[in-house]
């Protein structure tokens, strides 16, 4: 039977392949595509204000360019039945070539622009010449960069490119999958006035009639502060069908209320304003559940899908050359295990999580159960190992307020960061400072703007301003869980030491690097885990993150929505639905 379905799958993927449109596979789904409605609104939040329109100088994790313009704009995807890529945008897979390092890739014909024009190989091209501008400051930057050489692009002909990369990259196809934005908007703007002039397009006062989009999503409007309201791009659904033909997505639109904070949030799904909310803990579980019971929400409720790809972490400033004090404290490494040892990873998870997480030790998360060896090293709740840590560095007298003071007695104090409104955050950093306290070390705790803290981390210099952040990071693959952003010298999150000329400080800097890149290039599977474990020892000893806690994944949402993924597919990898074939029952 199982034979047979796939057939039968390999079957739809290939005529999808052969033809104008891209067909999502009925099994994406667990409810019947004749079933699906088509219209109506999916009502969702976010915590801060949208920074950005343009695709190039956003910065967060969730954005409107780079997380709803472009949904379903790329030429490869990850089946989550069995992780492997199959083609969206492009026509079919690449002819691989040159021992594995050129691809060419015949571009799905018939796309379109949501302002109508055609979506061509020219499209890729200049997208990627931005990315790879420094001036510009794209986020993706680091990802066609291998070893500082460069991966590149070209137009064989209208529908057909070719890149070809430096060398061999396991992330091969997730690297050529980024999103094409339109040559005649920014392209055009490239080539005329370089990278000033792509940075200024799109400011959040753009009105939605000029931004032009690839993916399911465009605006309609924007109210700071209060709503964003996408709707769909129709000529996303002349190519993207489902398995009965309907043009996707279902839904004519997608609104964010901007709320203050995750508590506010669940009292907007509690009371039916919002259609979807991730719970954060057991409060958050027994709420929900009360109010489904009580018959006040009609909702779908699912606790422990499994472990979440994320963790909370601090992360010490390694270039405050004006304080060379803190300088030399941050840079130290008995310092940063001490720290460690003064995270009480079991009580955040207690207390912030409702016992509903996963203490976390590393940049892996333990989703990424194939990445996880038990050769890592764990500076695990130990307040007294913390204490002889600091007493090596010279941190053995109190003042008289009860801190501790080094031999000239300057004392052992910092300030911490994290994003107001983020509860959990909010939370973990009182323990983490209540901790520290217990063995003289003070930190003054201090919430800031979630956009002002992002400034802060990507800032360069040899003197930048902040001491340190507790923030998270989420995301990684299946097959190579580590980012290049956060590992190597000169990535974007580098965010311990990120100098003006981008170099390493340390030789165990360059070790990681070197280890990032080696299982960046190797596609056998099991040298490349031995390599990652070789890289999470290595981190780990260094601890330029000290990782706290992960919370599990939770699934609730408005029973008024249908189209979520059969329940074996969920995880927090993949998520527990598709935007584009969400609908309103």
């Amino acid at each position: 039977m199982k034979k047979i379905l796939t057939l039968a799958l390999a079957l739809t993927l290939g005529n999808a392949a052969a033809q104008a449109d891209f067909v999502y596979p009925q099994a994406w789904s667990a409810d019947p595509a004749a079933s699906a409605k088509t219209g109506g609104e999916l009502r969702t939040y976010t915590l801060s204000d949208f920074k950005t329109l343009n695709p190039f100088v956003s910065k967060e994790a969730e954005s409107l360019p780079n997380s709803y313009f472009n949904l379903g704009a790329y030429l490869f995807t990850q089946d989550p039945r069995n992780d492997k890529f199959i083609p969206v945008m492009a026509a079919s897979m690449p002819t691989v070539s040159n021992n594995g390092k050129r691809f060419v890739v015949k571009i799905r014909q018939g796309m379109k622009f949501s302002d109508g024009q055609a979506i061509t190989a020219d499209d890729w091209v200049s997208t990627l010449a931005i990315h790879k501008d420094d001036k510009v400051g794209s986020n993706s930057y680091d990802s066609f960069f291998i070893n500082k050489k460069p991966v590149t692009v070209k137009k064989l002909d209208t529908y057909t490119l070719q890149f070809d990369f430096p060398t061999v990259d396991v992330s091969a196809y997730s690297k050529m999958s980024y999103t094409p934005w339109p040559d005649h908007v920014f392209g055009k703007a490239y080539r005329s006035g370089g990278a000033a002039a792509v940075t200024k397009l799109w400011p959040l006062n753009t009105p939605g009639s000029n931004i032009v989009v690839p993916g399911a999503w465009t605006l309609e409007s924007f109210q700071a502060g209060q709503r964003v309201v996408l709707k769909k791009n129709t000529r996303f659904g002349e190519w993207n069908k489902d398995s009965a033909g309907k043009a996707l997505p279902y839904l004519d639109r997608l609104s964010f209320r901007v709320i203050e904070n995750q508590n506010a949030a669940l009292a907007a799904y509690l009371a039916g304003q919002i259609d979807t909310f991730g719970p954060r803990n057991a409060d958050d579980l027994a709420q929900i559940k009360r109010a489904i019971d009580g018959g006040n929400l009609k909702a779908e409720l699912f606790a422990n899908v499994g472990p979440q790809a994320t963790s909370t972490w601090v992360v010490w400033n390694w270039n405050k050359s004006g304080d060379p004090f803190k300088q030399k404290i941050f840079r130290d490494v008995r310092f940063r295990r001490a720290m460690s040892h003064i995270a009480n990873r079991k009580a955040m998870v207690q207390l912030t999580l409702g016992g509903l997480g996963t203490e976390v030790y590393s940049s892996v998360y333990p989703i990424f159960k194939n990445y996880t060896y038990a050769s890592t090293p764990k500076y695990s709740y130990d307040l007294d190992q913390a204490r002889k840590l600091l007493a090596q560095m010279g941190f053995t007298k109190k003042d008289k307020d009860g801190w501790l003071v080094d031999a000239q007695g300057r004392r052992l104090e910092f300030t911490l960061n994290t994003n107001s409104g983020n509860t959990v955050r909010e939370q973990q950093g009182r323990i983490f400072a209540d901790e520290a306290k217990k063995v003289g070390v003070k930190i003054n705790f201090n919430p800031i703007d979630f956009n002002n803290l992002v400034d802060l981390m990507y800032e360069k210099g040899e003197n930048r301003k902040f001491d340190s952040i507790l923030l998270g990071f989420s995301g990684g693959t299946n097959y190579w869980p580590y980012s290049s952003n956060t590992v190597t010298c000169g990535g974007s999150l580098h965010a311990y030491n990120n100098p003006t000329n981008g170099a390493c400080l340390t030789s165990q800097e360059q070790l990681i690097t070197k280890l990032f890149n080696q299982g960046q290039q190797t596609l056998d599977d099991t040298k490349r885990r031995a390599i990652g474990e070789q890289l999470s020892k290595a981190m780990a000893e260094l601890q330029p993150f000290v990782y706290l806690a992960g919370s599990n994944y939770h699934v609730s949402f408005n029973s008024r929505l249908g189209g979520e993924m059969p329940r074996n597919l969920w995880d927090a990898y993949y998520g527990s639905r598709l935007n584009v074939l969400t609908y309103i029952k």
